[in-house]
Parts: structure tokens; C-alpha cells; sequence
């Protein structure tokens, strides 16, 4: 038998879609990132993908964070070469750029003090913890990182 973690139940728990948490890539915090003024984090993640393809200036143009979503994860979309090998250094730019531009986020991410952070996806295994919470939770570790790099920032 398995032994109970309890670590999990402890930590901050979120979802990447929740249009009302700080943490999610689809909240109402638009920045400015490489000369362009990103209505989501979302959108920046997803317009990377395809960044140097004129099916980029479609998502940066989407009209709310679905659309990008959607745009972004068509099938047949042709992506940037290595994409899965940096994706993970775009969500991380967009994210820390978003707790750089707003207060209401940073305090957010500050007031988890040394907690879990974990996306609580059931179907995606890569940025959440998945249906059986063995996902790899990429996401809360990138907001773990940036909160350390804050923290590092005021001391």
C-alpha cells in the first residue's frame, strides 16, 4: 500500500484556466513582453510556439485566452523547431513578467510563504499534477522558482 502524502493537501492549489486566480496563464493581467502588449500569459506561451510563422500574429490578435488556446494547439499548425525543449522557458518569461507588472500577484505568490504550488489539472501531466497526481506540476514549480528569485531580489 501506498503511504498517504499529505505534503500536496498543504500546498496552494490552482488552476491554469481559472480566470480568477493570480497563478493561472489566463487571468485579466496583460503585459508588455518583446515589443508587444500581451493580453494574457496564455497568449504569450501559444504565439511562441509559432514565433517567426505568420500563424503567430493570429493568436497575438485572438480575442480572449480560449481562442489563443485553441489557435495554439491546433493539430496541423506547423511549430518552431525545439519547441518542447523551450516551452518551458516561455511560460517562465511570461509569468515572471506578469508578477513584475502587477503588485496584486507578486503579494499573491509572496503570501504562499515556502508551500506547494500545484496546478491542479486532471488531464494534463505536464504543466499539472494529472487524474492521479503524479504529473510533473511544471507550472507551480515555475511559480516556486520565481517566488525564490523574488525573495533573492529583496535580500
Amino acid at each position: 500500500m501506498f503511504p498517504h502524502d499529505t505534503t500536496k493537501e498543504k500546498g496552494v492549489s490552482f488552476s491554469r484556466f481559472d480566470l480568477s486566480s493570480p497563478f493561472s496563464t489566463v487571468s485579466d493581467h496583460p503585459f508588455l513582453l518583446d515589443d508587444v502588449q500581451w493580453r494574457t500569459a496564455e497568449h504569450y506561451y501559444q504565439a511562441n510556439k509559432f514565433k517567426g510563422f505568420d500563424y503567430a500574429e493570429k493568436i497575438i490578435g485572438a480575442e480572449d485566452w480560449k481562442t489563443a488556446y485553441d489557435l495554439g494547439n491546433r493539430f496541423f499548425a506547423r511549430k518552431v523547431r525545439g519547441w518542447k525543449n523551450n516551452r518551458q522557458l516561455y511560460m517562465t518569461r511570461a509569468l515572471f513578467r506578469k508578477v513584475k507588472e502587477y503588485s496584486d500577484v507578486r503579494e499573491a505568490l509572496l503570501a504562499t510563504e515556502d508551500k506547494l504550488i500545484l496546478e491542479t489539472s486532471q488531464y494534463d501531466y505536464y504543466w499539472g499534477l494529472g487524474r492521479d497526481q503524479r504529473g510533473q506540476n511544471q507550472l507551480g514549480k515555475i511559480w516556486m522558482d520565481i517566488r525564490e528569485k523574488l525573495r533573492d531580489q529583496t535580500t
